[in-house]
């Protein structure tokens, strides 16, 4: 009996889930931030560390110098590691100064990669 119900469930997942095993689509686990960090932060390989991070930490988007002085981002993924990422946006790359991190939701988009553009 045990095993009939494990195939079943099994059947279930691959007909009905399209093989996924979670009670929903992956896409409702990623979330979407946009940030906009300001003080000493262009000029400081602040682009470079952040996506180092966002790739150690599995977040996918884009970061880019503003004619303000400020990086703006957008990153996707876990909430965690999404979080994490913004935490380590207030600190910065070693030659930063932050003054400031603003965040936002952001859309989802589903970036493939990380981009420091």
């Amino acid at each position: 009996r045990p095993l009939l119900v494990l195939l079943l469930t099994l059947v279930h997942v691959v007909c009905c889930c399209g093989g996924r095993a979670g009670l929903h689509d992956g896409a409702m686990d990623t979330t979407a931030v946009d940030v906009v960090v300001t003080g000493h932060v262009q000029g400081v390989f602040f682009r470079a560390a952040m996506r180092e991070q966002a790739d150690r930490l599995g977040v996918t988007g884009w970061v880019r110098n503003e004619a303000d002085g400020s990086v703006r981002a957008h990153l996707e993924g876990p909430e965690q590691a999404v979080d994490r990422l913004v935490d380590w946006c207030s600190v910065g790359s070693s030659g930063a100064r932050v003054e400031d991190v603003r965040q936002e939701r952001g859309e989802v988009t589903d970036a493939g990669s990380f981009q420091a553009e």
